[in-house]
């Protein structure tokens, strides 16, 4: 796995207000696959792109960057299926459990699984949590189910929404 504590800026110094931290949780990579597709389109070319991983996060972390980008596998680890990826669920449910997002735009992608009941339902738990803590969410949520290398259209297509969305801000 590549460092993701910085990836390399990409925007001009006309544009360097702009920008987007990417705060994500994989295990198997699949999570890391869609977010490099999404973060490396040519949609998103203008604009300052950070990546954090969610277990070296801060609550602080959330508030970097014109706009916030949230993706988490769905895990089904004990008790109630349609879980964050464990990682994630610390960062928002311990450490950011009382931030106050005060209208960050931001956006969301869950991943899933077709076996289970609760398919993809990170991002539902992503959302809920942007809402609840006063986010404002730029679009609805990019839900992949099952393995995302095939669904390279699907990613890049909502990476266009995300990039409209974004130049609206």
């Amino acid at each position: 796995m590549k460092d993701v504590s910085s990836v390399a800026s990409r925007a001009s110094s006309s544009e360097a207000a702009r920008s987007l931290h990417v705060i994500f949780a994989t295990t198997s990579g699949h999570t890391e696959f869609v977010v490099d597709t999404l973060t490396r389109s040519s949609e998103l070319s203008h604009w300052k792109i950070e990546q954090s991983l969610a277990e070296q996060a801060s609550p602080q972390d959330m508030l970097r960057g014109t706009a916030l980008l949230l993706a988490s596998g769905t895990w089904n680890a004990g008790g109630v299926e349609g879980q964050l990826n464990p990682n994630m669920s610390k960062l928002l449910q311990s450490r950011a459990k009382n931030l106050d997002l005060a209208s960050k735009p931001s956006a969301c992608i869950g991943l899933g699984d077709h076996r289970y009941y609760y398919t993809a339902r990170a991002a539902d738990l992503l959302q809920d949590y942007i809402e609840s803590h006063r986010g404002r969410l730029l679009l609805p949520a990019l839900k992949i189910v099952d393995e995302p290398y095939d669904q390279v259209k699907a990613i890049l297509d909502w990476g266009k929404r995300l990039a409209v969305a974004l130049t609206r801000l």
